[in-house]
Order: structure tokens, then C-alpha cells, then sequence
């Protein structure tokens, strides 16, 4: 047989799949890609593992009535039944509980193509058939989500909307990246990426000589083969070191007054509060350095060359991911405020450098392929962080964003595109919480933690087993993803699913509009290519994008710099904000009354950190990353995965002078645990670390014996609370642990195995 070719993408870069005998034995990245990442490698293996799910399938214990869903058995069912068995729960729970009743679960990366995008299909499903509750918000930069729209109007900087590289380039002496810069953030793209551009920026950025400044608890955040600075740092402090740098900027006259009083709102607020004329303490250099482990003079130094240079502030979206995790992001917008920079070329603040890819690449601003999704009748949603205090206090009241809300009592979950057993902190308290529904219906690839806590699975295809269209907002290209094999097994993939479950309920010409696979693949292309015609770029029609196997768009003709326009001209660009300037107090935020986020920025200590009370038992403060060989946790069972591992389990990096303390040594497996928690891991030393602090990769699919996680799920550890009353964001980086040689039984995890299913009698 013939090998044979098909274009596709995924989250962490395009590729062509090469096929022979019906398996793909090879993805070729794609060829204009300067820096394609090792994770291509990794498709091909779990396209074809064992792990991948065959048939339908029922817990034995949901028949039982048994919601205990750990460890289960399943029972393989025919298709019709596993949707009639579906279809009635779904009627069943709308008729006794109405859309309160139904959680439209979906979070995580899922598929790069648009048309077969699991939280877009879930939505357009249960909305259509009546309601649901539904999320609002996000885990990657949930608290800047609900933050930036008070303070600048909006949140497209977070999402990639930054001043380009172009610019930077052309015009940037300083760059300061709070949180730091790693390259194996930018791997991936939500959509897919075309290119992976991040090193060459910053190899031409080094050339040219900027200075590059990471500031962060791990020399790790620097980027591979870049010179940088590098500022240690306390976790969870970075807000106290930005009002240091502030204190500096108002006391040596460095400011820029003119910029303040022409383009934001509310700075002698803020600027009382730096002083200490409102609470009778300056945040001066010294006061930041107590908190934050910077010294005085460090602080002064990094404050003055800000403001003497053209300079560009960046914060990662991971320092918002905290306690408190508003005031990062606040502040470093009033630091870049007071240097007086914002609108100018190379200048200002960003967010998100090396948090994801195409972070500042330079692309045409044009419209994206999706797929339309209506609004949600029922009007309900939680923020996307607060599940666990949903299921288990269903009634109690919550305040997020100015306003009172309630939980509403939740019977059935049904979640396509993702994995909570991996994002959500907390964990053991999540399990508590995952009892609660009277049933959970899960669409899955592979036997994941989450498809082995559900009720009925029902097996879903993977990219290349549908055809699709991909691209993300930032990249410059769209691209066609053909079907390059079969569908395993008797694994669907969703559309068809939600098609024939509305079918059976009434609405299969609604939820279709009289489109299949392909009459959607050419749909949703051709809204893309019209939206870009508004904008004068013109791209094929379909059947040449199709064949072609993607369509580039052409180069922007200048360099984009955010709010530009609003620095020109303030009164003809206004930002959406209440005073149409930079908020840097929010008579709107002040006046929701929140003590954990004030009208303007603060320092605000956290409940955990090294500063905390807590210390003294939980010496340790835990960051959880990104992880370099998988997305979260997509491709954990792969090789290149598990090559990572340290005696089975996910490693944890430590200072070796914290790990001779603890009589540790390279290799050693450890347990990491808190109050909440604890996991194995591998230990790693690392003397670029900052004392005191131990980092983990988040992605492990978990193996909880009791409140152990066995292969190193480091959210056993994290605390489930939200960033504030405001925003409602995860606190992942809020925790601290202790760490102690393992001393038991080597006993492997059971992570990657699937559960016991019993073949279908009849």
C-alpha cells in the first residue's frame, strides 16, 4: 500500500501526517516553521495506544445507583443505547430541575480545529436543547479577565492584542518580564501555529541589544541561549516590587506628570496610597525589598532605567494565577502609566510573552474560522474556577464581580474537551465534590482520569480521523485538516454525537443547520474569508484552501503598538473604560466594597507565602509551570513524556541546599504534601532556584490512593480559593508544602491504564 499525506494541526504546531497501512507512522512539521516543537512526535503514539477508548461504556455502579465514581468497572453498550441512555437522562433532569440542573462542562485545549472545537459544540448542543449552566472565564488569566475591562477597557492585550515584536525590535532598550520568558511556553498556540517564532525574536532582540530583564523565583523563566538579567524574587510578591519601583519613580521626580493627567484616571489615589499618606506606610525600595527578597538598591536601579529608556514591561499570565492575582497586573499597567510610554513604539506594558506562542507576532488584525454559538437561554454560569464550590454548596451565595449570585443544585455534568482531574486545584476536595451529581457524561479519546470518573463515556475521534479547518488569531495562517485514517475502535466524533442526540430531542436542523463535517468545514472558512475581505485581504476560495492544504495571510502593512491611537488622540480613541482613560483608580471596583481588591493597586499578602505564619510548618512555596514535553496533560502517556519522569513520577525541582536539609539527593522519589494533600515526585536539584522555593510541572494524569496522587499531580497541593471577590480566578500558585524522602514501597502508578470494561453481550 501507498504511503500517503495529509495536512493538519495541532495545539503545539501544523504538520502533515504520512500514513501507511492505515496508521500514521509520522508527522513532518510544516515547512516554513522556523522552530517546530518535539511534541509532533508524540500524535502518531496516542493516536493508535491502547489506552484509546473502543466502544460506548456504563459504569457498573451508575446502573447500581452507586455514585462513588472512583475505580469502577464498565459495561461496552451499542451506540443506539449509550444515546438513548443520554437522551433520557438529559429529558429526565431538564424535567425535574430545568437547565439548573445541567452543567455544560468543557474546559481544556481539546482539538485545534474550529469546526469540530469541543466547548463550541457542547454549547451550541445544550443551549439549543434549552439551557445549561455555563462557564464564564478561564484558568490561563481568569483574574485579568474580569480585571482589564474596569482598568483599560478590555482584555485583548492579555489574549495577544501587544505591541508587535517589529516594534519592539525597532525601538525597545529594556525589556522587563515578570514571571520570566521560558521558550517552552510558546510551543503552543490555542488554534495552532504555523510558526514558531519566539527564538528568532528574542535572538534578534539579544543582537541588537536590548537589555532583557526576567524577574522571577527560577533562572529557568530566562530564555534558552539568551543573555538576561535575572532578578530572584518571592513568589506572590511581584505587586510589592512594581509599587517599590512606583515609590521610586514619584520620590525621584521620574514620572511622567503629563502623560498621567492627559491619559488615566485616578493616579493622586494611587499615588497617596505610595507615599503612605493613606495608611501611614510608603512602599518605598526598602518597605518592597522586606517582602519581596529584592534589594533596595536593585529596585531603584530597575525603577531608573525604566524610565530613562524606552522600555516594554511584560508580565506572564502566571503571576496572575495567585492569590490576589488582580494587583500584578494592575500595577505593572500604573508602572508603565507613571513611565509615561504606553501608545509609543516599543513602549509600554504586555502581557503574556511566552505564556503561549505568537504573543507579538506581527498579523493582519482579521477574523479567525469558528464555529456560531448561540446565546444560552437559561442565562446561568459560574466562574470557570469554581466547580468544586458549586457542587458541594449548591444554594450558598457568592459574590463575583460586583454582584450576588447563587449556586444553583447540579444533577447531571456533560463535558466534552478537557480534563478537571488534571486543571482544577484542590483535587482531593474535587473528588469529594464529583460524588455529588447523579450522573456525569463524558466524551473521550483515552481512558483519562476524567472518562474514568463518568457514568456513560462515549468514545470521541481524534483530529485526524474528521476533517476540520484550524488557525489561531495570532498566526498568520489558516490551515485544512484533512482525515488522515479512520476512526478507532467505534469512536465519533462530536458533531455527529450532538447531532444525534438532537435529533432524538427535536432539533437536529437547528443544531446542523443542514451541514455536515464538510459542509461545515467550507462554512465556517468561507465566514473567515469574507470577514477578511471587509478587510481588504483577500484568500482562496475553498476548494484551493482545501487542496492547497492552508492559505497564508499577507504581512500587516506597520508595525502595531497598543493604544497608539489613544495616545494620539485620547479624546477621538477613548479607552471603554467609565472616565474613557487608564483607570488607575476604579471608582467602579472601589465601590463593589471588596477588601481583597481595593480601587486601586495594593500589596495585599497572600494566605500562603514565605512570608506567611504558615511557613513555619510549610516551608516550602510550590509553583506549578507549564511542562516542556506535553500540553497540560494531552500526551502524558507518550514517550516523549515519560522520558521526563524520575522513577515513575513527575519531578519537582529543588535548591540543593533545601534538599540537603532534608538529607535529599538528586533522583530521589519524595512526597510533596500540605493539609490538602500530597503527591510523589522525582526530585531534580537545581541551584537556579531561589531557596525556599520548589517548582512542578502541572499534566500528570493522576493516581490518587486515598489523598496521595502516586505519579505527581501537583494540584493535590493547590489551594481551590479564588484571586477575589472581583474576579473569581484560580490560585494555583498560592501554596505552600513541605517535602520529605519517600520511604515507602515502590509502588508504580496506575495512571495509564484503563479501567476493567466488559464486552457487550448482546
Amino acid at each position: 500500500m501507498t504511503r500517503t499525506r495529509h495536512p493538519s494541526l495541532a495545539h503545539w504546531g501544523a504538520f502533515t501526517a504520512v500514513v501507511d497501512e492505515g496508521r500514521v507512522v509520522d508527522c513532518e512539521p510544516f515547512g516554513p516553521d522556523p522552530s517546530p516543537s518535539p511534541m509532533l512526535g508524540s500524535i502518531a503514539e496516542m493516536l493508535h495506544s491502547p489506552l484509546r477508548i473502543q466502544r460506548p461504556s456504563v459504569r457498573k455502579g451508575w446502573l447500581a445507583g452507586n455514585r462513588d465514581r472512583e475505580g469502577d468497572e464498565y459495561v461496552e453498550v451499542s451506540w443506539d443505547h449509550a444515546l438513548d441512555l443520554v437522551a433520557k437522562e438529559l429529558a429526565r433532569v431538564r424535567e425535574e430541575s430545568g437547565p439548573a440542573g445541567i452543567f455544560g462542562g468543557s474546559y481544556g485545549w481539546s482539538s485545534a480545529g474550529r469546526v469540530h472545537h469541543a466547548r463550541s459544540l457542547i454549547r451550541r448542543f445544550l443551549f439549543q436543547g434549552g439551557g445549561c449552566v455555563d462557564q464564564v472565564g478561564n484558568y490561563s488569566w481568569g483574574a485579568a479577565q474580569f480585571l482589564l475591562p474596569h482598568v483599560i477597557g478590555t482584555t485583548s492585550p492579555v489574549s495577544g492584542d501587544v505591541t508587535d515584536w517589529e516594534s519592539v525590535l525597532a525601538n525597545t532598550r529594556v525589556i522587563v518580564a515578570f514571571g520570566g520568558m521560558p521558550i517552552k511556553n510558546s510551543q503552543v498556540t490555542s488554534g495552532g501555529a504555523g510558526l514558531h517564532n519566539l527564538p528568532g525574536w528574542l535572538e534578534r532582540a539579544q543582537a541588537g541589544g536590548i537589555r532583557l530583564v526576567v524577574v522571577s523565583p527560577t533562572r529557568a523563566d530566562i530564555p534558552e541561549g539568551i543573555a538576561a538579567d535575572w532578578i530572584p524574587i518571592r513568589p506572590n510578591t511581584d505587586t510589592a516590587l512594581m509599587l517599590g519601583m512606583a515609590h521610586t519613580l514619584l520620590a525621584e521626580g521620574l514620572h511622567d506628570s503629563e502623560f498621567l493627567d492627559r491619559y488615566c484616571q485616578g493616579f493622586a489615589r494611587w499615588a497617596a496610597y505610595l507615599t503612605g499618606a493613606t495608611d501611614g506606610q510608603p512602599k518605598n525600595a526598602q518597605w518592597a525589598a522586606a517582602i519581596t527578597g529584592v534589594s533596595a538598591d536593585t529596585i531603584v536601579s530597575l525603577a531608573r532605567s525604566i524610565a530613562r529608556e524606552r522600555s516594554l514591561l511584560t508580565a506572564a499570565w502566571a503571576l496572575q494565577r495567585a492569590q490576589h492575582g488582580e494587583q500584578p497586573y494592575w500595577a505593572v499597567i500604573g508602572l508603565a502609566a507613571m513611565v509615561g510610554q504606553i501608545g509609543l513604539p516599543g513602549g509600554g506594558f504586555a502581557f503574556g510573552h511566552a505564556s503561549l506562542n505568537s504573543i507579538g507576532q506581527p498579523r493582519r488584525q482579521v477574523p479567525g474560522p469558528e464555529v456560531p454559538v448561540p446565546k444560552n437561554p437559561a442565562q446561568l454560569a459560574i466562574p470557570v474556577a469554581r466547580i468544586t464550590d458549586m457542587l458541594l454548596a449548591p444554594g450558598a451565595e457568592y459574590e463575583f464581580n460586583g454582584a450576588r449570585h447563587t449556586y444553583p443544585d447540579i444533577k447531571l455534568i456533560y463535558w466534552a474537551g478537557g480534563n478537571p482531574f488534571h486543571h482544577h486545584q484542590d483535587q482531593n476536595r474535587f473528588r469529594q465534590a464529583w460524588r455529588k451529581p447523579q450522573t456525569v457524561i463524558v466524551h473521550e479519546s483515552w481512558w483519562t482520569p476524567l472518562a474514568r470518573r463518568a457514568d456513560i463515556v462515549l468514545p470521541a475521534t481524534t483530529s485526524l480521523e474528521r476533517c476540520d479547518v484550524g488557525g489561531s488569531a495570532r498566526d498568520p495562517y489558516v490551515f485544512a485538516m484533512h482525515r488522515a485514517v479512520a476512526p478507532q475502535g467505534e469512536a465519533r466524533n462530536d458533531f455527529d454525537i450532538f447531532a444525534e442526540l438532537a435529533r432524538r430531542a427535536g432539533f437536529h436542523e437547528a443544531y446542523t443547520a443542514g451541514r455536515d463535517e464538510m459542509g461545515w468545514c467550507r462554512h465556517v472558512y468561507e465566514g473567515m474569508r469574507a470577514g477578511c475581505a471587509e478587510k481588504g485581504v483577500t484568500l482562496p476560495g475553498f476548494d484551493e484552501f482545501w487542496a492547497n492544504g492552508h492559505a497564508e495571510l499577507p504581512p500587516p502593512d506597520s508595525q502595531y503598538v497598543l493604544f497608539e491611537a489613544f495616545r494620539r488622540d485620547p479624546q477621538a480613541h477613548p479607552l471603554r473604560t467609565p472616565s474613557g482613560k487608564i483607570e488607575l483608580y476604579s471608582q467602579e471596583i472601589a465601590g463593589f466594597g471588596y477588601s481583597d481588591c481595593p480601587g486601586h493597586p495594593v500589596w495585599l499578602a497572600p494566605s500562603e507565602w514565605l512570608g506567611a505564619a504558615g511557613a513555619g510548618q510549610w516551608p516550602l512555596h510550590l509553583l506549578t509551570n507549564q511542562p516542556r514535553h506535553r500540553l497540560h496533560s494531552q500526551l502524558d502517556p507518550a514517550a516523549l513524556s515519560r522520558s521526563g519522569k524520575i522513577q515513575g513520577c513527575e519531578p519537582i525541582a529543588m535548591h540543593p541546599d533545601d534538599a540537603a536539609a532534608r538529607q535529599i539527593q538528586d533522583g530521589d522519589r519524595v512526597r510533596v504534601f500540605n493539609a490538602r494533600g500530597a503527591c510523589l515526585a522525582g526530585v531534580k536539584l537545581d541551584s537556579g532556584l531561589m531557596p525556599g522555593v520548589v517548582v512542578m510541572s502541572t499534566g500528570a494524569w493522576s493516581d490518587p490512593d486515598g489523598d496521595l496522587d502516586r505519579h505527581g499531580n501537583p494540584n493535590s497541593l493547590t489551594a481551590d480559593i479564588g484571586t477575589s471577590r472581583l474576579a473569581q480566578g484560580p490560585s494555583a500558585q498560592t501554596a505552600l508544602v513541605q517535602v520529605e524522602r519517600d520511604t515507602g514501597p515502590a509502588t508504580p502508578h496506575r495512571a495509564w491504564e484503563s479501567p476493567l470494561v466488559h464486552a457487550a453481550t448482546a
